[in-house]
């Protein structure tokens, strides 16, 4: 296992106005699972997206079996016995698992207007074979479970007759049981001599599955260690770095504030369960954790834009049934979406016009708008969180990220709502509109509103948030309070998982 398959060296690869990758280098060996860690942003995905030729790398060098190859495309990495299985599932529920695996590249018959069916599901039953898979090569994908999709994936790779897999996140929504079904298929990949590059959050799984880990931080590479070797506190120590002096948020003083929102017991999905909280007027909650964790699934599902099976929510002590955003929104809840211009903005109309959206009842009178009314609250609403544009005309594509963040505040403001869920809530802006972001946070909270903030960027929770709530596999880990607050503790919970005798235990 000591021959090097690939070799990655010194790839750099930029944005508009952020560098994604910097001078990073990493490589694989035959029969070898590899594993790829590091905080959200780190650069993981973008460094295997380049490999997959989803990417084009802006400098460096990509060797397979010690020859330097050009990966300019996806078919390019297919071809060099390369193929990316994403986290999000790149299948379609209405064909036949068979016809996935093949789909482009169908087995036809002599005529080629007709498929040769028959063929694709002889090859997929050998493949199965090979990887002792039990799962009906006729049957739609739409009624797999997410495990077994996930196994068709692996199959689909393999059709490609892959030497190199990239598992991005694979065992993200898989339950103990079918994370050792995924774990035993790995290890016959490494048997057969193929090589994996397993990119994850757990790094406690990593123990059990993976011969080396690397380290990447802020788009560097930070190190290397063999697995076995491998101390789990030191390698969240070079994902962190050296703690940064971050500004702490004051502790929240009014220990008797009444209590806006309580949320008992909340289950939606396989992302988030049996989740209670609650957040005080004039406090600021933040929800902190590793991609995948929950967090933005318990803000969708208490603003009904996501259904939950189970669990109640209380607003002002009165319990309430919040069946769709409409009612959410009547209940006082305000949702700020990490997606904001798909979400959150109509970017063709203008700022009058999204301000006001949300608020028509308020500036109808019988069958009539009084735009002079929406125009003067859409005025000071400008002045009052400085939203900065030439005219309330504008339409509001033309705007930064900052002001188009204050466009949908001002919206929510409008409303009056008491609990605002900020998620994301500097994402996509810059430095100098991130520090009025966070004078907002703190002015609304002054105002007695009950903010909920949900951010990968661990300073920003801690310079904003009075209490801390951590989130691992749609649980609640950890809470932390004032001096309890700091990056590693935080991660130290947003990785909480058991380890009993190498069985994976929720």
């Amino acid at each position: 296992m000591d021959s090097k398959v690939l070799e990655m060296r010194n790839i750099s690869k930029s944005f508009p106005g952020v560098k994604a990758l910097d001078d990073v280098s990493f490589d694989l060996k035959a029969g070898e699972v590899h594993a790829l860690v590091g905080e959200n942003g780190a650069g993981k995905s973008t460094l295997m997206k380049v490999l997959a030729g989803i990417y084009s790398k802006d400098s460096g060098a990509i060797l397979i079996n010690g020859n330097e190859v050009k990966i300019e495309s996806v078919r390019d990495a297919q071809r060099l016995g390369i193929v990316m299985i994403h986290q999000e599932l790149n299948l379609m529920n209405h064909l036949t698992v068979a016809e996935n695996i093949f789909i482009g590249r169908e087995y036809k018959k002599k005529f080629p207007l007709f498929l040769d069916a028959g063929k694709q599901i002889k090859k997929t039953r050998e493949i199965f074979s090979e990887l002792n898979i039990d799962i009906d090569p006729t049957v739609k994908v739409g009624k797999l479970t997410v495990a077994k999709q996930q196994m068709v994936e692996i199959a689909k790779a393999l059709s490609y007759d892959s030497k190199i897999l990239i598992m991005d996140e694979p065992t993200a929504s898989l339950t103990d049981s079918e994370i050792e079904d995924l774990f035993r298929i790995v290890r016959t990949l490494k048997e057969e001599g193929r090589s994996i590059i397993y990119i994850s959050h757990r790094l406690e799984e990593l123990k059990i599955i993976s011969d080396r880990i690397t380290v990447m931080r802020d788009g560097r590479y930070i190190d290397t260690v063999k697995t076995e070797e491998a101390d789990i506190d030191d390698v969240i120590k070079m994902m962190v770095g050296r703690e940064i002096f971050v500004k702490k948020q004051e502790p929240f003083k009014n220990e008797d504030a009444p209590v806006a929102l309580k949320v008992e017991n909340l289950s939606a999905g396989r992302m988030v369960k049996n989740v209670s909280f609650h957040v005080r007027k004039g406090e600021i909650l933040g929800f902190a954790g590793l991609m995948g964790a929950g967090r933005t699934e318990v803000a969708r599902a208490i603003f009904a834009a996501e259904n939950y099976e189970s669990g109640d929510i209380y607003i002002n002590g009165r319990k309430v049934k919040i069946k769709t955003p409409n009612d959410a929104v009547k209940a006082g809840i305000a949702y700020l979406s990490e997606d904001r211009r798909r979400y959150g903005l109509a970017l063709g109309m203008n700022v009058d016009e999204n301000i006001s959206m949300a608020n028509m009842k308020k500036f109808s009178k019988l069958l009539f708008i009084d735009f002079k009314k929406s125009f003067t609250n859409s005025q000071m609403q400008r002045e009052k969180l400085d939203i900065r544009t030439p005219s309330l005309k504008q339409r509001t594509k033309f705007l930064s990220g900052g002001n188009q963040q204050k466009v949908v505040l001002a919206k929510w403001l409008t409303r009056d709502s008491e609990i605002i869920i900020f998620d994301e809530p500097t994402r996509g802006i810059d430095v100098g509109a991130k520090n009025e972001i966070y004078k907002l946070l703190n002015n609304l909270a002054q105002q007695g509103k009950a903010i909920i903030v949900i951010s990968s960027e661990l300073p920003e929770i801690i310079r904003t948030c009075h209490r801390v709530l951590v989130m691992c596999e749609g649980r609640i880990t950890g809470e932390l309070i004032g001096d309890e607050i700091d990056q590693n503790t935080i991660m130290q919970y947003a990785i909480k998982r058991d380890i009993n005798n190498g069985r994976l235990s929720s």
